[in-house]
């Protein structure tokens, strides 16, 4: 009789790639980060009973990886960097790969058993990376804003007046 033991998934996501790693089975992968790989890395997870899948976001290089796994009704626990990074050193796991990010991830997956959340539709989505572009935007003027009161060259205060502009 198979026993079947429960796993725990973190991956490392990159540009180009993910790094999975299943914990307790010690297995490690790596698939492209596009739609191609996300399907082969669903297609390989398929064989395994997972409890959830651990990730850090990492800009805009998680989209697509979040949104086809949710699609494929799998958990997901999108972890904040500083909280991955601060257990990690808690447990002496200094060095820092993708393959070892990947592998601290699902072992934190296991321990810790962060909370599946549902991920935002894709207006909320939208509007979210809206506000996070404003933001920039609001950062810039008030950068330029100071640089203009600052600047003594009539060039310099020029150029920094048709960029507020």
């Amino acid at each position: 009789m198979e026993t079947i033991i429960a796993q725990n998934v973190g991956v490392d996501i990159s540009k180009a790639t993910l790094d999975v790693y299943l914990h307790p089975a010690g297995i490690a992968r790596k698939f492209a980060n596009d739609p191609k790989g996300i399907q082969a890395l669903l297609g390989w997870l398929a064989e395994y009973m997972v409890v959830r899948i651990v990730f850090e976001p990492t800009g805009r290089y998680h989209h697509g990886f979040e949104r086809q796994l949710w699609a494929a009704s799998l958990s997901l626990a999108k972890v904040n960097p500083r909280q991955a990074r601060r257990f990690a050193e808690a447990i002496g796991c200094n060095a820092k790969t993708d393959t070892v990010d990947a592998a601290m991830l699902a072992r934190m997956g296991a321990l810790l058993e962060p909370p599946s959340r549902p991920i935002p539709n894709e207006i909320l989505d939208s509007m979210k990376e809206l506000h996070v572009a404003r933001l920039g935007l609001v950062k810039d003027r008030a950068a330029a804003k100071n640089r203009h009161a600052a600047c003594r060259s009539p060039l310099l205060k020029r150029h920094a007046a048709q960029r507020l502009a």
